[in-house]
C-alpha cells in the first residue's frame, strides 16, 4: 500500500459493504469468493505485497461484516413486544411515550417529527387492536416516523412548539410505510430503514400529542439549541428578504432547503444546480476560507487561527443541517486543519478516505445516500480527474481556466449518479455552473450572510446588502427559467447499470490520460507555494521524471516538505485557507498550472488508442441512452397510481403510448387554504413522470385520454410539462373543470395535434399494432358550435379501444358504466359498430377490412353465436359496481382481466359482485391494490405476466 495505505485500506472497505448491501445468504459468500479471485489483479496494477495483502483482505471482509452486524440489528422490536407478526399490527391502535428526537416539520395540515419509544401502552378500547396479546412494554427501544394530522389551524401553532428533546405522550395508530409498487419505483419503507425507522405513527389532532420539556441536564441538549438557533436565523433571513427569496436564501445560507419554493427548486434541479440550494461542500470550503481570512486581518498568530478555525467547524456543521456531503467537507476540513497546525502534508485522497472511513464506521447506511455518494465521487474526482483536464484549458486567462476545469470536471464525474438517481441531464449544465456557481457562492452567498448577522445588529444595516443579494437573485432566477426553455437540452436517461458506471469512469481516465500525451512538450516548473504536488519524490532537479498517473495525483499541499514530510515555510494565509478549504481544487489553482507533467508526445500507437478510447466513449453514451427493449417484444405496464388509472404501452417498434395518467382527487375546501401543503402529492410529478423517466421514455408517441375525470386526466400535466409528446388523443369533450382546461391549455400552448376521438377511428403506431377506437358515439356532440362540448357524464363518454399488438388483443374501457357497455354490444348485434370503421383516420392507415370482421356478432351452426375471445380485459372503472356487467363479460370472454385500483381505498374498489363475475366467467384477475404494477410482455400471441408484489407482500 506504497503511498497511500488509508485510501487503499477504504476502498477495500467500501466494496466490502458495497458487496453485503446489495448482496445476501449465499449469494454474498459467492460474491466474496469472486472478489478474492479477483483480488490479485488489483494487488499487482497497485504493488503490494506481504502483510499489507492481509489488511486489504481484512478490509474487505471487514466492511461487509460491519454491514451485516448493522443490518442484523436494524429489526423493529414491537412484533416481538406485542407478540404479532408484522402486517398484523397495520391499524394497532396505541398510546406511545417517548423523546422527541427532530425539529418539528409543519406543512400545511401536516406536522411530522421522530420520536424514540420508551414505553407503550395498547389501547384496548379498539376492536381491531390485537389486545389480548398484548400489554404494557416498559423499556421499549423503537424509533417511530410520527405524523400528525392537524385538526384546526390554531393547532400549527401548538405543534411548532413542540421541541427536540420534549418528553412525549401520544396516542395513534401503527401503519407500515409504503413499499415501491412499482418496478424502478421510491421505496420509502427501505428509505426509513436507513434511518433505523420501521414504523408510521399517524395521529389525528394536536389534542392527541402531550409534550413536557425536558428538565435539569436534559436542558442542555445541543441538537435542541440547535434546532433553536436554526429557526432564529431562519426568522431573520424572512425579516430582510421576502419570498421566494426568503426561502432560497434559507437553503443557501443555513440549509433549510424545504422551506425554498418548490417550483424554484424544481428549476435549478432541472440544470443540476441543486448542490447550490442546499448546503454541501462548497459552502463549508467558503466558511473556513472567509474565517481564516478574517481571523488573519485581525492579526491572529496562524496557529491561533488554524485552532479556533478547527474549533468552530462543528458548529457549522450543526447549524447548516448535518447532510453528509456537510459532514465529509467538515470532517476534511478539520484534518486539513490540524495538519496545517502540525506542519504536516496535507493530501486530499488521504484525507477523503478519512472522512470516508469515520463516516462509515459511524454509519454504513451514508453508502446509499445520494448526498453522500455524490459529495465523494465529485470530491475525489477532482483530485484524480482535473489535472488530466486542466491541460485543455490551458491558453485560457487562469481564472476562467480554473473555472472552467473545475465545472467540467464536476458534471463529468456527477453525470452518471445523476442520470441513476434523477433519469436526466441537462446539456446547459456546463454552462449553468459555469456561470451562476461562481456567482452564487463567491457573491451571494457572503453578502447574505453579512446581511443577516447584521440584521441582528440593526435590520436598516442589512438592507442594502440584502436588496443586492435580491437583485443578484432576481438575475439567477432569470438565467435559470431562461435556460430551462430553450427546447432540446434536457436528455432523459433509463437507469443505467452499476458496470456501466464503472466502465465509464474507467475509459473516461484512460482517455483523458492518452490525451495528455498530446499536450507537446511544456516546460515543468518546480512546486511553489502552495501547489500540487506528487506524493512520491521522483524528481530530477526538481522535475518529475514520470508520467502522470494515479501517483501523481496527491493533492499534497506541499510549501516545501523537508525531510520529516514537514512543511518548510508557513507561507500566506490566503494561500493556506484556499489550499485547506478547497483540497480538490488545489491543481487547478497552481501557480504554473495543473500538477506536473512528462510532457511527452502522442506515438501512433497512442493516437489509435485515444481513437479507440473515444470510440469507445461515445458508443458507450449512446447505448446508455437508448430505451431499454426486447427486440420485437410489445409491453403493455399496469402502473400502480393509486386511485386511478394510467398505463404505458411500448410497441415492438419502440413507439410509446401513454393511456391516462391518474390523479389526486382533492377533497378540501376552498376555505380551508391552511390545509394545503408547500409541495403537495400529485401523482403524475411524483410517480408517473418518475417512472417514464427511468425507463428511458424520451418522448411519447400519443397520449390519450380516456375522459376528463381528475383520477384519470389529472397526472397529465406533469407529464405533458415534462416528456415531449407527439399527439394527444381525448374524447372530444370537456369537464368543464379548471384542472381540465389547464390541461388543453397545455395541449394547444405546446403546439401538440389534437384529436377527438370518434367510434371508427384506427391509429397504428407501427406495423405490429392497431389501436381501434370502438367508443364513444359522440357526433351529435360536436355540432354544438362551442369551443368543446361539456360533458356531465365523463364515465358514460370514457374512451374505449381495442388493441392488437404482436398478436394479442387488449381491451381497454375507462371508466365506461353500464350504459355504455348495453350501447356497444347493441351496436355490435345490428352491425353500426363494424360499419363505423374507415370513416375517419386517427394519423394512421384506415383499418381494413379484418377490423370490421372483428366487431361482427358471428352465428355458426343451427344459429349459435360464435363467441368472441379476447386476451386482456381493462376492468372498467376499478372495478366499480356500475360496470362489467355478466353480458359484457360474457362477450369478450377474456382470458385475463386487470383492475386498476388503490390499496385500502375508500370506494370498495373492486366490488365483490364485480369479482365474483370475473371469476364465473374464468378469467385471470391481475390487481394492481394487491399486485402492484402489471407488466405483460407480449411476443407472438404469447403474454407473459409480472407483478411487483406477491399477495403476502400486498
Amino acid at each position: 500500500m506504497k503511498g497511500r495505505p488509508l485510501l487503499v485500506f477504504t476502498v477495500c472497505w467500501l466494496c466490502g459493504s458495497g458487496m453485503a448491501c446489495a448482496l445476501s445468504g449465499w449469494s454474498l459468500i459467492v460474491g466474496m469468493i469472486g472478489a478474492f479471485v479477483c483480488l490479485p489483479l488489483l494487488l499487482r496494477w497497485i504493488d503490494i505485497r506481504g502483510w499489507s495483502i492481509l489488511l486489504l483482505i481484512g478490509a474487505l471482509v471487514g466492511g461487509a461484516v460491519h454491514w451485516e452486524w448493522n443490518d442484523a440489528r436494524n429489526r423493529s422490536s414491537l412484533p416481538d413486544i406485542t407478540h404479532t407478526a408484522a402486517e398484523d399490527l397495520d391499524g394497532y391502535a396505541a398510546t406511545f411515550e417517548g423523546n422527541l428526537m427532530s425539529d418539528v416539520r409543519i406543512d400545511g395540515d401536516r406536522a411530522d417529527f421522530e420520536l424514540q419509544v420508551t414505553s407503550m401502552l395498547p389501547l384496548s378500547d379498539v376492536s381491531s387492536a390485537p389486545v389480548s396479546k398484548a400489554r404494557t412494554a416498559p423499556n421499549v427501544r423503537e424509533r417511530l416516523m410520527v405524523q400528525v394530522r392537524l385538526a384546526e389551524e390554531e393547532e400549527q401553532q401548538v405543534a411548532a412548539g413542540w421541541k427536540r428533546g420534549d418528553s412525549i405522550t401520544l396516542t395513534g395508530a401503527l401503519a407500515l410505510p409504503g413499499e415501491a409498487r412499482n418496478f424502478g419505483g421510491f421505496d420509502y419503507r427501505n428509505y426509513l430503514k436507513t434511518r433505523h425507522i420501521h414504523w408510521l405513527f399517524k395521529v389525528k389532532g394536536a389534542s392527541s400529542v402531550t409534550t413536557v420539556p425536558p428538565e435539569g441536564l436534559g436542558k442542555l441538549n445541543i441538537l435542541r439549541w440547535n434546532d433553536i438557533v436554526r429557526y432564529k436565523l431562519g426568522a431573520a433571513v424572512e425579516r430582510i428578504f421576502p419570498e421566494p427569496h426568503a426561502g432560497y436564501m434559507k437553503g443557501l445560507i443555513i440549509g433549510m432547503a424545504n422551506d425554498i419554493d418548490p417550483d424554484t427548486y424544481g428549476q435549478f434541479s432541472q440544470l443540476g444546480l441543486t448542490h447550490i440550494l442546499a448546503i454541501s461542500g462548497t459552502h463549508v470550503a467558503v466558511y473556513v476560507a472567509s474565517l481564516l481570512l478574517l481571523l488573519s486581518w485581525l492579526r491572529l498568530t496562524r496557529e491561533t487561527s488554524l485552532t479556533i478555525v478547527l474549533l468552530l467547524i462543528p458548529a457549522y456543521v450543526l447549524l447548516s443541517g448535518g447532510s453528509p456531503s456537510v459532514i465529509r467537507a467538515g470532517i476534511m476540513s478539520m484534518i486539513g486543519l490540524y495538519m496545517a497546525r502540525r506542519g504536516l502534508a496535507r493530501d486530499g485522497l488521504q484525507m477523503i478516505s478519512a472522512a470516508a472511513l469515520l463516516m462509515m464506521w459511524w454509519n454504513p447506511y451514508f453508502l446509499l445516500s445520494v448526498s453522500f455518494q455524490l459529495s465523494f465521487l465529485v470530491t475525489a474526482g477532482l483530485m484524480i480527474y482535473m489535472p488530466l483536464i486542466n491541460r485543455i484549458f490551458s491558453s485560457w486567462p487562469k481564472g476562467l481556466a480554473a473555472t472552467a476545469s473545475v465545472t467540467v470536471t464536476a458534471q463529468l464525474i456527477s453525470f452518471p449518479v445523476t442520470i441513476l438517481y434523477f433519469n436526466q441531464f441537462s446539456l446547459l449544465s456546463f454552462v449553468a455552473n459555469f456561470l451562476l456557481v461562481s456567482l452564487i457562492s463567491a457573491i451571494v452567498l457572503p453578502l447574505g450572510t453579512v446581511a443577516l448577522i447584521l440584521s441582528f445588529i440593526w435590520i436598516p444595516l442589512a438592507k442594502p446588502l440584502a436588496w443586492i443579494a435580491i437583485m443578484l437573485n432576481k438575475l439567477t432566477f432569470v438565467s435559470v427559467e431562461w435556460m430551462n426553455s430553450l427546447p432540446g437540452f434536457v436528455l432523459i436517461w433509463a437507469t443505467p447499470s452499476l458496470l456501466w458506471i464503472a466502465a465509464y469512469y474507467v475509459v473516461l481516465y484512460a482517455l483523458l490520460r492518452v490525451l495528455h500525451r498530446g499536450q507537446g512538450d511544456q516546460p515543468v516548473v518546480q512546486s511553489t507555494e502552495e501547489d500540487t504536488a506528487p506524493l512520491n519524490h521522483r524528481y530530477v532537479g526538481g522535475t518529475p521524471n514520470a508520467a502522470l498517473g494515479l501517483s501523481g495525483l496527491s493533492n499534497v499541499s506541499s510549501q516545501g516538505l523537508n525531510k520529516g514530510g514537514r512543511e518548510a515555510s508557513p507561507g500566506s494565509m490566503t494561500t493556506l485557507s484556499a489550499s485547506i478549504a478547497w483540497p480538490e481544487y488545489t491543481s487547478a489553482f497552481a501557480a504554473r498550472g495543473a500538477g506536473f507533467y512528462s510532457g511527452e508526445r502522442m506515438n501512433v500507437f497512442h493516437k489509435w488508442m485515444c481513437a479507440l478510447l473515444a470510440l469507445s466513449f461515445v458508443v458507450g453514451l449512446w447505448w446508455a441512452y437508448q430505451t431499454p427493449q426486447p427486440a420485437g417484444t410489445g409491453v403493455v405496464q399496469f402502473l400502480d397510481i393509486g386511485q386511478g388509472d394510467s398505463t404505458l404501452i411500448t410497441t415492438p417498434e419502440g413507439k410509446h403510448i401513454l393511456v391516462d395518467g391518474g390523479g389526486t382527487v382533492q377533497f378540501g375546501k376552498s376555505e380551508q387554504s391552511w390545509k394545503t401543503r408547500r409541495d403537495p402529492y400529485e401523482v403524475g410529478a411524483k410517480v408517473v413522470v418518475p417512472l417514464l423517466k427511468k425507463r428511458g421514455i424520451h418522448r411519447l408517441d400519443a397520449v390519450i385520454v380516456t375522459h376528463a375525470d381528475q383520477d384519470h386526466a389529472g397526472g397529465l400535466q406533469a407529464v405533458l410539462e415534462q416528456i415531449p409528446v407527439e399527439r394527444f388523443m381525448f374524447n372530444g369533450t370537456t369537464s368543464g373543470t379548471a384542472n381540465f382546461e389547464k390541461l388543453l391549455d397545455t395541449v394547444i400552448d405546446k403546439q401538440i395535434p389534437l384529436y377527438a376521438i370518434r367510434q371508427g377511428m384506427s391509429y397504428a403506431p407501427d406495423g405490429e399494432t392497431r389501436l381501434h377506437f370502438i367508443y364513444p358515439d359522440l357526433e351529435k356532440a360536436m355540432d354544438t358550435g362551442e369551443r368543446l362540448p361539456v360533458s356531465e357524464h365523463q364515465n358514460h363518454d370514457s374512451v374505449v379501444f381495442m388493441l392488437e399488438m404482436a398478436g394479442a388483443s387488449l381491451l381497454f374501457t375507462g371508466d365506461m358504466d353500464a350504459a355504455a357497455e348495453q350501447d356497444l354490444l347493441f351496436m355490435i348485434q345490428d352491425g353500426s359498430l363494424a360499419a363505423s370503421f374507415g370513416q375517419y383516420d386517427a394519423d394512421a392507415t384506415l383499418a381494413d377490412g379484418t377490423v370490421q370482421e372483428m366487431f361482427t356478432r358471428h352465428s355458426g351452426e343451427n344459429h349459435k353465436e360464435v363467441p368472441v375471445t379476447i386476451d386482456v380485459l381493462k376492468v372498467a372503472h376499478h372495478g366499480s359496481k356500475t360496470s362489467s356487467t355478466e353480458a359484457w363479460l360474457q362477450y369478450w370472454n377474456a382470458s385475463a382481466s386487470v383492475i386498476s385500483a388503490g390499496a385500502n381505498n375508500t370506494y370498495g374498489h373492486p366490488n365483490p359482485g364485480v369479482l365474483d363475475r370475473l371469476v364465473d366467467s374464468g378469467t385471470d384477475i391481475y390487481r394492481t391494490d394487491q399486485m402492484g404494477e402489471i407488466q405483460m410482455k407480449i411476443k407472438d400471441g404469447k403474454i407473459d405476466v409480472r407483478y411487483k408484489l406477491t399477495m403476502d407482500d400486498s
